[in-house]
């Protein structure tokens, strides 16, 4: 299964124009390091194109560079971020994120829901709980004797939105509910 989708950042950036009135900069997080970045920071310039944003790009490459980057984006006098952060960065310091974010008053559209639930304002990412269901079928087919080199590789079929609407009141921003129906799930 593949949880790459760099295509994805288009549409983490068009809810990001949905929910910030008048977005016309926005920091773009990422790992430079890490396989599809240039592929994501790619999609994202296109979509920041289209919508008339001017991009920052910020490069994350360990947690110490966690702090500087939100000082960088608040320099930049961004109106939002777009983190596409992973690995270890993220899992450890997720707090730091979450609250560096809260305290710059920036919104911040994170890849996944984990974020969110530690108290992130909003997620647009694969489904996490369905790939893990169409895993469990490739285990029963390995089982069963399949080679593991006979299975194609998988793209994801399910996303989901999340949205911390607490989170959303202490940044001051309101989501507009035409978003907010679209939300797969709302933290309250």
């Amino acid at each position: 299964m593949s949880t790459h989708q760099p295509e994805i950042s288009g549409k983490q950036l068009e809810l990001l124009n949905e929910i910030v009135p008048k977005l016309s900069r926005m920091a773009f997080f990422g790992t430079s390091t890490n396989p599809g970045n240039a592929e994501a920071l790619k999609e994202t310039e296109l979509a920041a194109g289209a919508f008339g944003v001017k991009l920052q790009y910020v490069d994350l490459l360990s947690p110490k560079d966690i702090e500087g980057a939100f000082q960088a984006a608040v320099k930049g006098r961004a109106d939002a971020v777009l983190e596409t952060v992973s690995g270890p960065i993220v899992n450890i310091n997720r707090k730091q994120l979450v609250e560096l974010a809260i305290k710059s008053r920036l919104p911040v559209t994170h890849e996944s829901a984990r974020s969110v639930e530690a108290g992130g304002l909003m997620s647009y990412g694969v489904n996490l709980v369905d790939l893990d269901r169409r895993a469990a079928i490739y285990v029963d087919k390995i089982l069963k004797g399949a080679k593991p080199a006979d299975l194609p590789v998988e793209q994801p079929k399910k996303f989901e939105l999340v949205i911390n609407l607490k989170t959303a009141k202490q940044i001051g921003l309101t989501i507009p509910p035409n978003v907010l129906a679209r939300a797969d799930r709302v933290i309250r």
